[in-house]
């Protein structure tokens, strides 16, 4: 069990006390350094590779390429680069540092930065949870269709299966075909009708019993998770040597791939194309600072857990910068191995590039990508490489997420393992009932979203204001040398935090031809409501026990 203790060092190190910006005690203060009983990583590649593992996620592969066309193209990398460096990569920053300084997780860190904001660490840990729901699902879809990719032709290729409709249409190698509002490709039955089995379940009141090919699928992927994660750093960092660098290689080859594709440069022009008008839309900077955020992943426990493992004089500063910009460069060029194929698509439909570029989530990836495979030449072998890449992004989010979650309540001294994982896996089955999608998407839209950027608003603003942005500099520089320059303090204290309120964005919850009912979306508000709501109960608690406390 990671274990940690307190020695006296003299120094500019502030212990945890009013929220005084300019307070700055020269006297001895207790400080927290790493003994031989917690882990460590074993190489430094093993936690660069962990952290990218975690910040590169299937949303690098599928959001960033249709928030990038949607939104002007070109011209919307001028606000993606901004934000990046004004809010994503300073909030990326600030935790690798905290976390590495205080060497605990999301729940105790809170003792030495401002305990009555200690509430954030539980409601941290409870969205880590949604978000490994999340990809755990994500994932099982992924190793169905891996399985179903062992074959000479591909299933979602034809209409003549059995779970196809009459609205099916196959355009591929065929003239004259009439693509209408009902038609529905081979893909798009197959996710929908044999993978989800959505038309069986009538909404979120009636999602229907447990597919038991998925589950199957997630207790194969809980297997492989379990065991990654079964003696901590020591096993994780050995797997995200594979599952942090296959995708890598999958991207290039399917890059390769796309661009010998006809009609490819078709796709790569709309991708790419500058609309400059966008710029004067507010939403088109609302999407950048949302799109860095979620995808630098600052807020969800994870950098917090994984730095907390590294040496004390370990270079969180280029740490953070080398990765952040691994991030953005692979959102960049993911978007090229999408379009090229869209591209084709349109000229295989005679259709424009934007007629087939409007799915996008797990669509994108369960439906537009996967028809485009199933008529390329060695289509089994496309679409083989395809999903284990899909599966290995899924999986490193997935470590870095039950990380982050093992960690802190490891750090809290609670006993924790067996049950845990059973009753995760337990709660996990409820997604793969007919109608498990639409849960999904309840999840995915109030789980997560405007949760985390409230939460990671109150760290930063902690962080900046009641610990001190001096004392947390005076950190940095125990640990590196010298003091963070003006610009990093600027953003920690103004910027980031501002950054962080323009991220707000909601849109209008929809899921194929489904329209969620008044009453889901107040589930999906307790849903949201069930990790924030932490912060301000442990406020009062911490204030009533304050006061019970102190003696007359």
């Amino acid at each position: 069990m990671p274990h940690q203790e307190q020695v006296m060092v003299h120094g500019n190190l502030c212990a945890p006390g009013p929220p005084n910006n300019a307070g700055y005690n020269s006297n001895p203060v207790p400080v927290i350094i790493q003994t031989e009983s917690r882990d460590k990583w074993s190489k430094k590649m093993d936690f660069l590779l962990s952290v990218i593992g975690f910040a590169v996620d299937l949303g690098n592969v599928w959001r960033f390429p249709y928030i990038c066309y949607q939104n002007g193209g070109g011209a919307f990398l001028i606000p993606y680069v901004l934000m990046a460096v004004f809010g994503g990569v300073p909030l990326f920053y600030m935790e690798l540092a905290l976390g590495q300084f205080h060497r605990t997780g999301a729940i105790s860190i809170w003792k030495h930065i401002c305990p009555i904001f200690k509430g954030i660490g539980f409601a941290i840990c409870i969205i880590a949870l949604y978000v490994s729901f999340y990809y755990n699902t994500i994932i099982a879809w992924a190793l169905f269709y891996f399985y179903s990719s062992f074959s000479s032709t591909l299933p979602w290729t034809s209409c003549d299966n059995a779970w196809n409709t009459e609205n099916c249409t196959n355009y591929f190698g065929k003239d004259n075909v009439t693509w209408t509002n009902y038609s529905r490709s081979p893909a798009e039955e197959f996710y929908t009708r044999n993978v989800l089995a959505v038309h069986e379940s009538s909404g979120l009141g009636d999602v229907g019993y447990i597919r038991w090919q998925l589950m199957l699928c997630l207790f194969l992927i809980f297997t492989i998770v379990y065991f990654s994660l079964w003696k901590g750093v020591k096993t994780s960092g050995k797997v995200v040597w594979v599952t942090a660098t296959l995708p890598y290689v999958v991207l290039l080859i399917l890059m390769i791939r796309g661009a010998t594709l006809p009609g490819a440069w078709k796709g790569v022009v709309f991708y790419l194309n500058p609309k400059w008008e966008k710029l004067k839309e507010t939403s088109v900077w609302v999407d950048a600072a949302a799109q860095i955020f979620f995808s630098l992943g600052p807020g969800f426990g994870v950098l917090l857990a994984l730095s907390s493992y590294n040496p004390f004089n370990n270079n969180c500063y280029r740490d953070a910068i080398v990765t952040s910009l691994v991030n953005c460069l692979t959102s960049f060029v993911s978007g090229f191995v999408i379009f090229t194929v869209l591209g084709y698509m349109a000229e295989q439909r005679n259709v424009n590039v934007e007629d087939v570029a409007r799915d996008k989530g797990p669509s994108l990836l369960f439906i537009t990508y996967p028809e485009a495979i199933a008529n390329m030449v060695g289509s089994t072998f496309f679409a083989i490489i395809f999903f284990v890449m899909m599966i290995t992004l899924g999986l490193d989010s997935t470590f870095g997420g039950l990380e982050a979650i093992i960690t802190a309540v490891m750090d809290e001294q609670t006993k924790f393992g067996t049950l845990f994982n059973v009753t995760f896996f337990i709660n996990l089955l409820f997604l793969f009932c007919k109608g498990g999608a639409y849960v999904v998407k309840l999840l995915e839209e109030f789980g997560v979203g405007s949760p985390i950027i409230a939460i990671v608003f109150l760290e930063a603003t902690a962080v900046s204001w009641f610990y001190g942005i001096n004392r947390f500099s005076n950190d940095i520089k125990s640990m590196l040398g010298y003091t963070p320059g003006l610009f990093w303090k600027v953003c920690w204290v103004a910027i980031s935090p501002a950054f962080l309120a323009v991220s707000l964005n909601k849109d209008p919850l929809t899921l194929f031809d489904y329209e969620f009912p008044d009453w889901s979306i107040t589930v999906g508000y307790i849903i949201g409501a069930s990790s924030f709501m932490w912060i301000p109960i442990y406020m009062v608690y911490k204030l009533l026990n304050k006061i019970t406390t102190t003696p007359n």
